[in-house]
């Protein structure tokens, strides 16, 4: 199935984009700070959630690999 109908993909989904968006600006801050708006400005939105909910994200990603590894 696609990730837009299942729950859990999507959350994963998501979890992932903003994973790899604050590793990308944590190593490029360049690639990402120049797009603030429009369809670039999402990814630099998704870097700035993992950079300040970064405990929030975190527990949410140890709870997601739990689920996927034993529940699924």
């Amino acid at each position: 199935q696609s990730a837009i109908f299942n729950f859990q993909s999507l959350l994963t989904v998501i979890l992932l984009l903003i994973c790899t968006c604050a590793y990308l600006r944590a190593i490029v801050p360049s690639l990402l700070d120049g797009h603030k708006t429009g369809v670039l400005g999402t990814f630099w939105k998704c870097a700035r959630i993992g950079e300040r909910k970064s405990p929030y994200v975190a527990l949410c990603c140890v709870a997601m690999a739990f689920s996927i590894l034993f529940l699924t």
